[in-house]
């Protein structure tokens, strides 16, 4: 059974920083290309970041210069650094597993709230 569990979620003032994880489990974690997405109040649930098993990196223009995706594949982690928040970054976070035919397996999201 593919899980997908976020953690590092928080409240965290504006400028702050927070690294969200997403440990993964039932799935050969080296091959997938991974993501965090995100869903804003009020809001489409928007890609962040990607990692392609290879290590290639994409970013939504927004967090561009202020978050950094990475992953582990020994510990079959995926990691999110977020510095520099902003009160638009606040959203709940998920992580998502995709295989090579397509098929998207999503955690249960963790909540990120930024606010003085």
């Amino acid at each position: 059974q593919v899980q997908l569990v976020e953690s590092g979620g928080g409240l965290v003032q504006p400028g702050g920083s927070l690294r969200l994880s997403c440990a993964a489990s039932g799935i050969i974690f080296s091959d997938k290309a991974m993501g965090w997405y995100r869903l804003g109040p009020g809001k489409l649930r928007d890609l962040v970041a990607t990692i392609s098993s290879t290590g290639s990196t994409n970013y939504a223009d927004s967090v561009k210069g202020r978050f950094t995706i990475s992953r582990d594949n020994v510990k079959n982690t995926l990691y999110l650094r977020m510095n520099n928040l902003k009160p638009d970054d606040t959203a709940v976070y998920y992580c998502r597993a995709t295989t090579s035919f397509g098929i998207n397996y999503w955690g249960q999201g963790t909540q990120v709230t930024v606010s003085s």
